[in-house]
């Protein structure tokens, strides 16, 4: 990294740090690029060079949270690149590919609730991110491999991936929207009775 791409990094990551800030204090629809730029002490100008407006601060804040994730889960569940993650699913033991459990749904749900604020503006500006090919990318190097596991059919997998997916994030929506008051044990249950029914 040269020295001009060093100081658009730290700049960019000022303004990271401002708006995950002003998120503690209120609700992304009313924090003005004034109030970031102040927080972040830089000017104006120097926002519109990086950004077109919140939303698209929103987007980069989001990643630079997301490059976080890792950090929440032991040391023996390491988040690896798509390949490895690919090969590993296509020759495991089956009973290593549900992820519907405490271990690795509780650092998901803690990395939500310490990130609630950003998730909920996430929410609101749900348009504005294109989750669609997040969404993708990991079907094709995650789920599919698990679901040619479990012999689903390949015209079918995509209707039970978006019934995994929407269902949890309805879940996670409901918690948001409550401020995560209940705990994430509960939530854990909730999402375990729902996918795998009660015992």
């Amino acid at each position: 990294m040269n020295k001009s791409e060093s100081k658009y990094f730290n700049t960019a990551v000022k303004f990271d740090k401002a708006l995950l800030s002003l998120l503690e204090k209120k609700p992304f629809e009313y924090i003005t690029i004034s109030e970031i730029c102040e927080k972040a002490e830089v000017n104006r100008s120097t926002f519109y060079l990086h950004y077109e407006n919140t939303v698209e601060l929103l987007k980069e804040t989001t990643r630079y949270v997301l490059d976080n994730f890792s950090s929440y889960f032991p040391s023996n569940i390491v988040l690896e690149d798509m390949n490895k993650i690919t090969t590993k699913y296509e020759n495991c033991d089956l009973r290593e590919l549900d992820f519907i459990n405490e271990k690795h749904l509780y650092p998901y749900l803690l990395f939500i609730k310490e990130n609630q604020r950003v998730f909920s503006a996430m929410l609101l500006q749900s348009k504005a991110f294109d989750t669609v090919e997040i969404f993708h990318r990991l079907f094709d190097n995650v789920f599919k491999p698990i679901l040619d596991r479990f012999n689903y059919p390949r015209d079918e997998q995509n209707y039970v991936m978006m019934f995994y997916l929407n269902g949890i994030t309805a879940i996670i929506t409901e918690w948001l929207k409550d401020g995560c008051k209940k705990d994430i044990e509960d939530i854990s249950a909730i999402i375990q009775v729902c996918i795998h029914g009660k015992e």
